[in-house]
């Protein structure tokens, strides 16, 4: 309760956005009156809130707190990152939306295995137990539940610094508020509450970039690590790891702008591609003000902090520190980062259960409610994320990384070569999804990755056994 008093200008906002949550959870409720409803909105929304939702969903925690982060650890090679994801952000507006989203609406696909089904199987009778179906089905909500927790994990480390509240009681908290109006309110809820926390973000970003530089001496401040011996690795390319392997890290983050179901479920709620076209920059120019911000704030924790052994504390840190933000600022960026957490783990919740409800439980039991089996889908799968978070294996970035590494091996052949015309057969496609997925793990249990990214043999392998199996189709 103390903290509530002292931090009032922090308690004030967080309520205010609690409210501003629940009424877009009972306005998304108005519109999720069926399936289609609930989970894209019924193919009605607008390319400037899509926009926006597209880069507050991508830019969450593992932004705000997870890449931050590592820029103290692997310094300026870790732009690298920044750079590949600005790239893939307009590649997936310019080249995967407009067909996406085309497809989506003629086969009425909900789902990324609902595409799949249209543009695999074909004129194949539409068999919902396919193997090839259940296999992306469950890749999807593996991989969510990968990335669910670490954004729990973030999520709870800000809430227990922040109001000085024990980790497990943070990520009750967090689970709480964002299996509500997720849960009531469905796509619209959540594509409206992105919009409001990605301006919020922008500001956040802008915000924590200038209060950290003005503590560390400047923007120019940086130039002082230059002249220390023991810093010269930040500016290495190869410095802390071979590049060839921080470049796959890179990779794997960056397909996910056009792999990833929670963003590409974004493209099926689009009205027309005319708000394609309207979204883009916005999506381009929002997620660049953010990773422009961020990335170098690890840089500049050099300046600012020693010995620091958990990178993912670097930003709460920084901004639980009076003399870096004033105490208003702190107040401020609270729920800006707060905003960066629930914008993706409401996608991720969405995406993974409706994959979860409807590609691998009504296949095999009819409901009479589907939105009502959705909204308990939702529940049961944050509810088991946030168990997991409890003690997370790993930091928030190697989390992420993994689960993106699945998505591209898996995704990229029958999303970016079927949208395009190169359509393998079903055992084809399952066989490059199946071979991708052993090399991955392969690779990382004979420790190859120290040397090469397991993203790069992995998708080669992958790509390669889809594209040797396909055949030009009519588009």
């Amino acid at each position: 309760m103390e903290w509530f008093v002292e931090h009032w200008i922090a308690s004030s906002l967080l309520t205010a956005y609690v409210v501003v949550l629940l009424h877009n959870a009972y306005l998304g409720s108005k519109a999720a009156t069926g399936v289609a409803g609930y989970y894209v909105g019924n193919r009605e929304m607008g390319g400037t809130v899509v926009g926006i939702s597209f880069f507050a969903t991508f830019a969450s925690t593992n932004t705000f707190i997870g890449h931050a982060g590592k820029g103290y650890e692997y310094g300026v090679a870790w732009f690298t990152l920044a750079i590949l994801l600005i790239i893939f952000c307009w590649v997936s507006w310019r080249w995967i939306g407009p067909p996406l989203r085309r497809f989506a609406a003629e086969w009425d696909a909900l789902t990324i295995p609902d595409y799949i089904r249209g543009r695999i199987l074909g004129d194949e009778p539409k068999d919902d137990r396919h193997p090839l179906l259940l296999l992306s089905a469950a890749v999807i909500v593996f991989a969510s539940l990968l990335y669910l927790l670490a954004i729990f994990k973030g999520a709870g480390h800000l809430f227990q610094i922040f109001l000085g509240v024990p980790y497990e009681v943070a990520v009750g908290l967090t689970l709480v508020v964002v299996v509500l109006y997720t849960s009531i309110g469905g796509f619209v809820s959540v594509i409206r509450t992105d919009a409001i926390q990605g301006v919020m973000m922008l500001l956040g970003a802008m915000t924590i970039f200038y209060f950290v530089t003005r503590a560390a001496g400047g923007i120019s401040a940086v130039g002082q690590l230059m002249e220390r011996p023991s810093k010269q690795h930040l500016f290495d390319l190869n410095g802390a790891v071979p590049f060839a392997v921080l470049l796959g890290v890179s990779l794997s983050g960056a397909l996910k702008l056009i792999v990833d179901p929670r963003q590409l479920s974004r493209f099926y709620g689009l009205q027309n591609d005319a708000e394609v076209r309207r979204g883009k920059w916005i999506a381009v120019v929002g997620l660049t003000i953010i990773l422009a911000c961020m990335f170098p704030i690890g840089l500049y924790a050099h300046l600012l902090l020693d010995n620091v052994s958990d990178t993912d504390l670097i930003v709460p840190t920084l901004v639980n520190d009076a003399a870096i933000f004033p105490f208003w600022v702190t107040d401020l960026l609270i729920v800006s980062i707060v905003s960066a957490a629930m914008s993706s783990m409401d996608s991720v919740l969405l995406v993974a259960s409706s994959t979860l409800y409807k590609n691998i439980i009504a296949p095999f039991r009819v409901v009479k409610n589907e939105v009502t089996s959705s909204r308990l889908a939702v529940v049961g799968f944050a509810c088991a994320a946030a168990l997991m978070a409890l003690n997370p294996p790993g930091d928030i970035v190697g989390i992420t990384i993994f689960s993106g590494s699945l998505y591209a091996i898996c995704f990229f052949p029958p999303v970016v070569f079927g949208l395009y015309g190169r359509v393998a057969s079903p055992s084809a496609t399952l066989l490059a999804m199946l071979f991708g997925m052993t090399v991955l793990i392969g690779w990382i249990s004979l420790g190859l990755s120290s040397q090469l990214h397991e993203v790069f043999p992995a998708l080669f392998t992958s790509c390669a056994i889809y594209w040797l199996n396909s055949s030009r189709q009519p588009l």
